[in-house]
């Protein structure tokens, strides 16, 4: 397995993780094929620009057209602490990927850099409280279990589990 980049070529990954009823179970539902382009291109700047950890899942390194979602690690306003800035981790894996490792391997990736960076602090994860897998993930790599928490994700309100995790001293699995 091998992260890279997201790259503007990305996009109908994106469709199939985000517009896919199966994949956005978790996450409220599907999101409407417009505005993909979009959405790509501006990750495609945020990771260029070194803003945030937006990285491509490849299973197979002697296939690096093959896509098998996404490990993301951004810094945006905590919203039960306005004011204060929270790191947050999240993945997402195609159906036909999931249940090989690959989210795992991908996410103890992007903490390893994180902590190589330095830069990131406590690393949060907000899994649907109801998302088994990505639950497992998170207790599995040796976050801490602070509670639960409402989130908005796309403009949906979801209730989920609110992990936490120290990359430079905490990293397991």
């Amino acid at each position: 397995m091998m992260l890279r980049n997201v790259q503007p070529g990305d996009v109908e990954t994106y469709v199939r993780m985000r517009c896919d009823p199966v994949m956005m179970s978790e996450l409220g539902g599907p999101l409407p094929r417009e505005g993909i382009e979009d959405k790509v291109a501006r990750d495609v700047a945020a990771a260029e620009s070194g803003e945030s950890f937006i990285l491509m899942v490849v299973p197979d390194e002697s296939r690096p057209e093959e896509v098998a979602g996404n490990v993301v690690l951004w810094s945006h306003e905590d919203e039960e602490s306005p004011g204060e800035t929270l790191s947050e981790v999240g993945w997402m894996i195609l159906p036909e990927f999931q249940g090989r490792g690959l989210a795992k391997a991908a996410v103890r990736e992007l903490l390893e850099r994180a902590r190589r960076q330095g830069r990131w602090g406590l690393v949060h994860a907000f899994p649907g409280a109801t998302n088994g897998p990505s639950n497992g993930i998170c207790r599995s790599l040796g976050f801490t279990l602070v509670g639960t928490r409402d989130v908005d994700f796309a403009g949906r309100w979801l209730h989920t589990n609110h992990w936490r995790i120290d990359p430079a001293t905490e990293l397991g699995g």
